[in-house]
């Protein structure tokens, strides 16, 4: 790790790597440049001095006079022709030896008997008509630059030795090399400009990426250049800008999601293609343990449980079949166990993910059950009176002898049988309402002293007629916020209980025994017979009479108890019911005040 951060601490700017790249190319270019132009002019320089020593040659080929050249006076002719000093050479074309020469400076003798055909320039007149050359002299043991033509059988050479003279003549001019490196700072100082410019922008973008890809804090205040990749840079901020607030409103959601799987009322897992647990709720395990009847159970051991094998069965076939279109498919389960009831769901998403939720419907079945026993009993309590109504009424029809004295005690009859099945259907309602739609009835302050007072004065002629006394100890101005129908239905209730079935002589006693900043508590209790044990757990049940047939004879609609404790429940209390010790039932309640 140290080695790779000291290679990339070392790692030259881009800025910099550009500039050397592309000047080293120029410079590269600037080179070939010169060098062509060095020997295009070098060449055009021997060129023009061939030229200039061919003319001589012509002159002194004019003025030979003897056809091989050997009784001339070269030194002569040269001195007519330049003050340069020029060395004159006369070569046989078809040996190559010297026919004559001006003033030798060689010091070697045996030179004139040398064959010249090999010397270059000598080749390329035989061959042209016309060559130069620029090579050392090993007779005299000098650079010379030399020019040759043919004239029929003979090669006239001149030459000129390499001096200052020469020298300055054949090389370049240094002007255009002058211009050229002067053309060339200014360019490199624009490109280093450039590049140092380019290269700001560039390192600014690679820092912004690379601190980005760390998921290191940005600014993204960023100045940049005005040009396209500081367009490009601020392109990149804005979208990084707005992937960013993307990021965070998904991790918002990300939160309230797994918040509201929490929170569920269902226990929810959300697995990968794979089955690898993406997020699952608490709830989810707790259900989970109880199916598994092991507490520790973990979320992708749901599988392994036999109650999930459709679940799994169904799921096997989706992941690893072609799904047609995008739309999700499900399968659910009911699953009876440790006297619950829950029902499995698994939806298979179309890119393979999938959910698993497990709902618990033990209380739904419960309702369930309940609403259809409530509806058999529904229909076996109103049977009787209708029967008993439809049995008067056609005993009066067919018997038209029967006398006006039995004609009006079955007509009471009737009438006695349609005041309970009116009573029934009532508190049916009553039921149905606190059931479905308790937000429907209406809340007042209520004086729970007054109405308890007018409970007891209704009831009296039916109190007086079974010889029995209440007392209560309340205190004035006992009020709390309810509905009036209610409150009412409970005292009420309770008092035509007492009066029904605590026997005649008893005495009935309501108490507030106490309260707090909520709640009242409150004791209802008689000094009857009571109820044996095993059915004070159930009192509150709909239609459940602990004698039968002496509770039809008192005309009760075996709703009375129950009403009161979906009353006491919409007013947030509990209630309760046992035997007191001396005899007789005891039913303690409490209300919320607010």
């Amino acid at each position: 790790m140290r080695k790779k951060a000291s290679e990339h601490n070392r790692t030259i700017p881009f800025h910099k790597g550009l500039f050397l790249t592309i000047g080293s190319l120029f410079i590269v270019f600037v080179a070939i440049i010169l060098g062509a132009q060095y020997n295009m002019e070098r060449s055009a320089r021997q060129e023009l001095l061939n030229d200039v020593l061919l003319d001589y040659n012509d002159l002194i080929s004019k003025q030979t006079i003897q056809k091989n050249g050997r009784n001339l006076s070269l030194d002569s002719i040269i001195a007519s022709i330049t003050q340069r000093p020029l060395r004159v050479t006369i070569v046989s074309a078809t040996d190559g030896k010297i026919l004559s020469e001006s003033t030798p400076h060689s010091a070697d003798k045996d030179s004139a008997y040398t064959s010249h055909l090999s010397r270059p320039e000598i080749k390329n007149a035989l061959h042209n008509g016309y060559g130069y050359a620029l090579r050392y002299s090993e007779t005299l043991n000098q650079y010379f630059f030399y020019s040759a033509k043919t004239y029929g059988d003979i090669v006239i050479r001149s030459s000129l030795p390499f001096t200052a003279p020469t020298r300055s003549f054949l090389l370049e001019s240094n002007r255009f090399i002058y211009f050229v490196i002067a053309i060339s700072v200014l360019v490199i100082i624009f490109l280093f400009y450039f590049c140092n410019r380019l290269g700001k922008s560039i390192s600014t973008l690679n820092t912004f990426s690379k601190r980005a890809e760390q998921n290191l804090p940005l600014d993204t205040d960023i100045k940049t250049i005005n040009n396209d990749i500081g367009h490009i840079t601020q392109n990149l901020i804005h979208i990084y800008k707005s992937l960013q607030d993307t990021q965070k409103a998904l991790s918002k959601e990300k939160e309230k999601l797994f918040q509201h799987l929490q929170f569920s009322k269902e226990g929810l897992a959300i697995f990968s293609q794979n089955k690898e647990v993406i997020i699952a709720n608490n709830l989810f395990m707790q259900y989970l343990g109880i199916i598994a009847d092991k507490p520790t159970a973990t979320v992708d051991s749901c599988f392994e449980q036999k109650e999930f094998q459709k679940i799994h069965q169904f799921i096997s076939e989706r992941l690893y079949t072609r799904s047609h279109g995008n739309d999700a498919v499900s399968d659910s389960v009911t699953v009876q166990k440790n006297g619950y009831s829950f029902s499995l769901k698994c939806i298979v998403f179309s890119d393979k993910t999938f959910e698993v939720s497990i709902n618990d419907i033990t209380q739904k079945e419960e309702e369930g059950r309940l609403k259809r026993q409530l509806t058999q009993n529904i229909a076996h309590e109103l049977k009787t009176p209708v029967s008993s109504i439809s049995g008067y009424l056609e005993t009066i029809l067919t018997n038209q002898n029967l006398n006006e004295e039995r004609k009006a005690a079955f007509l009471d009859r009737c009438y006695a049988q349609t005041r309970r099945l009116s009573e029934l259907l009532h508190d049916i309602s009553v039921l149905n309402r606190l059931d479905e739609a308790s937000d429907l009835f209406d809340q007042e302050t209520i004086d729970l002293s007054v109405l308890v007072s007018e409970v007891i004065t209704e009831s009296m002629p039916a109190l007086t007629e079974h010889k029995m006394t209440v007392s209560t100890q309340l205190h004035p101005q006992m009020t709390l916020s309810g509905n009036h129908a209610l409150l009412y239905s409970i005292f009420r209730n309770l008092l035509d209980n007492a009066i029904a079935y605590a026997g005649i002589g008893t005495h009935v006693q309501i108490d507030c025994y106490s309260e707090d900043d909520t709640y009242y508590y409150f004791s209802f209790s008689d000094t009857g017979i009571g109820v044996s044990d095993e059915h004070l757990g159930r009192l509150f049940e709909r239609f459940y009479r602990v004698d039968k047939g002496r509770s039809r004879k008192m005309g009760g609609t075996g709703l009375g108890l129950a009403i009161v404790k979906n009353a006491v429940l919409f007013h947030k209390g509990k209630i309760g019911a046992k035997n007191n010790p001396g005899g007789g039932l005891n039913f303690l309640f409490s209300l919320k005040k607010y």
